[in-house]
C-alpha cells in the first residue's frame, strides 16, 4: 500500500480564460500550471493520478513529460469535483494511507503545505481541508464551524444562507482524506444542490455524520490563488515572481531593481550574480557565480559562465553557452553557440550555430551566416582569432587559431591558423568624380 496517493484534478474547461489553449497549459514562471501542481505533489512521494477532460491529448503530453509515471484518468462528464475524484476510482481502490486532492489550476500551493495536510491525518483526522481568508470571499465556499470552532461543513456560495455568506473563512479546495475511509466518504456524496453536481466539499458533512474527525488548516490567500481568467493568471504570476526574487536574494543574488526582473521557476543563479533592471529570464537558464547581466537583456535556454558579462540589450537564445569571463555586449544575439573562456562579442553581432575559441574577438556588425534556406551550418572560430567589424562568415567555414579576418570581409572558405584573410572588393578612388556624379544625378541622367 502506498503511503500517499495524490490526485490532481485537471479536467476544467477554463472558459473564462477566453483561449483555445486548455487552461492548465497556460503558464506562470515559464511552466504550465499543471507542471507546478505536479512539482508540489511529487515532493511528497507516492503515486500521482491526474484527472483530465476528454480529448485533452496536449494536456496528457505535458503531464507525461513532467511526470512520466503519472496515471491518467478521464472525466468524460463534468459533474463536479467529487465526480472528478471518483474518475480515478481504480487508483483509490488500490489503497493508500493518505489521499491528497490537489488542483492543476491552483499552482502556487507548496509541498510543505501538502505535508501539513498529511500531518493532520497522522494526528488522527480523517479529513483535512485547506482554508484561507480572501480579500473578497465572493464565489468561494464557506467554512462552517460550531461555537467551539469545530468544522461542520463547507457550503458552496450558491447554497449558502446570507449569514453563511458573511463568513470570511473560505474553502481553498485542497483536501486530504485518510485512505481507509476515503472511498466510503466519496461514494456517499450526492448531487442535491443548486447545480446538481457532486461536490467534494460535501465530504466534510458526510465525514462528520460518520463520526470521523475533521480539521481545517488555514493558509495565505496567495498560496491558494486559483486561475480561472487571464487576470487571475497575471495575479498568480506576480505572486510567483515575488517568491522567486526573494529566493534569489536569499541565495546571494544582487538585483538592482527586482520588480523589473522576470524569472522562471527553473532559473538557476549563482552567488554574487548581479542583475540590472529590466532583464527577462526564459526557461532553462543557468548563470554561474559572479556573472553580470546588464539591463534589457533576454535569456532563454542559455548557460552563462562564472564572471561572464551579458548585455545591455543582449539576447541569448536556446543553446547559447558562455564560458567563464565571456563578454556579450549590446545588441548581440547568440543561438546554439559555445563561446569559450574570455571570448568577446561586444556589440551588434549575430553568432548562431557556432563555436568561438577562447580569447577570440568578434568585431561589431559580424554575423555567422548559418542558414542557406534549407539547412543550418556551423561556423568554427579558433582561439585568439580576430574577426574584423562588419564581416560575414558564410557557414560551413572554419577560422583557425590566431587568424585575422579583415573588416568588411565575406568569408566563404576556411582560413588557416595565424593567416590574414581579406574577402572584400578592392577600393577604387576617382579624384573629383563626386561633383560630376552630383551633376548627373540632378540632371536625372544615368551614372556611369
Amino acid at each position: 500500500m502506498a503511503a500517499c496517493l495524490t490526485i490532481v484534478l485537471a479536467a476544467g474547461e477554463g472558459t473564462r480564460m477566453r483561449s483555445s489553449r486548455p487552461k492548465v497549459l497556460h503558464a506562470i514562471g515559464g511552466a504550465p500550471l499543471i507542471v507546478h501542481a505536479l512539482a508540489a505533489a511529487g515532493e511528497g512521494g507516492g503515486p500521482v493520478a491526474v484527472v483530465v477532460g476528454p480529448s485533452q491529448d496536449a494536456v496528457v503530453r505535458v503531464i507525461k513529460a513532467a511526470r512520466p509515471d503519472a496515471e491518467i484518468f478521464v472525466q468524460n462528464e463534468r459533474r463536479g469535483t467529487a465526480h472528478a475524484v471518483l474518475a480515478a476510482r481504480s487508483a483509490l481502490a488500490r489503497g493508500a494511507e493518505d489521499i491528497l486532492i490537489a488542483f492543476a489550476d491552483t499552482p502556487l500551493v507548496t509541498a510543505p503545505t501538502l505535508a501539513r495536510l498529511r500531518a493532520a491525518l497522522a494526528a488522527g483526522a480523517g479529513v483535512a481541508v485547506l482554508a484561507f481568508r480572501p480579500a473578497d470571499p465572493t464565489g468561494y465556499g464557506r467554512i462552517i464551524a460550531d461555537g467551539d470552532g469545530r468544522l461542520l461543513a463547507i457550503r458552496e456560495e450558491k447554497d449558502a444562507s446570507p449569514a453563511e455568506r458573511a463568513i470570511t473563512l473560505c474553502n481553498a479546495g485542497l483536501m486530504a482524506l485518510a485512505g481507509k475511509t476515503a472511498l466510503a466518504i466519496l461514494d456517499r456524496i450526492g448531487d442535491d444542490n443548486a447545480k446538481r453536481e457532486f461536490y467534494l466539499t460535501d465530504a466534510v458533512g458526510i465525514a462528520r455524520a460518520m463520526g470521523i474527525a475533521i480539521v481545517a488548516l488555514e493558509t495565505t490567500e496567495d498560496e491558494v490563488r486559483g486561475v480561472n481568467s487571464q487576470a487571475q493568471l497575471a495575479e498568480a504570476e506576480a505572486v510567483l515572481q515575488r517568491r522567486l526574487r526573494a529566493a534569489a536574494h536569499a541565495a546571494g543574488v544582487v538585483m538592482v531593481a527586482p520588480d523589473t526582473v522576470h524569472l522562471c521557476a527553473d532559473t538557476k543563479l549563482g552567488r554574487d550574480v548581479t542583475i540590472e533592471p529590466y532583464v527577462v529570464f526564459g526557461p532553462g537558464v543557468t548563470v554561474e557565480d559572479g556573472a553580470l547581466i546588464r539591463s534589457f537583456s533576454h535569456l532563454e535556454g542559455a548557460q552563462v559562465g562564472r564572471g561572464a558579462r551579458v548585455g545591455p540589450f543582449a539576447r541569448l537564445r536556446p543553446g547559447a553557452r558562455l564560458e567563464s569571463d565571456v563578454h556579450v555586449g549590446n545588441f548581440v544575439e547568440v543561438k546554439e553557440a559555445r563561446l569559450a573562456a574570455g571570448a568577446k562579442v561586444n556589440h551588434l553581432a549575430y553568432i548562431g550555430d557556432a563555436s568561438v575559441g577562447s580569447g577570440a574577438n568578434i568585431g561589431a556588425g559580424t554575423i555567422t551566416c548559418n542558414y542557406d534556406g534549407a539547412s543550418k551550418h556551423v561556423t568554427e572560430i579558433g582561439a585568439n582569432a580576430f574577426i574584423g567589424s562588419n564581416s560575414a562568415l558564410v557557414a560551413p567555414v572554419k577560422i583557425g587559431d590566431g587568424a585575422y579576418v579583415a573588416s568588411g570581409s565575406v568569408i566563404t572558405r576556411d582560413v588557416p591558423a595565424d593567416a590574414l584573410a581579406f574577402g572584400r572588393a578592392r577600393q577604387v578612388v576617382k579624384p573629383g568624380f563626386a561633383e560630376r556624379l552630383r551633376a548627373l544625378l540632378r540632371a536625372g541622367k544615368k551614372t556611369p
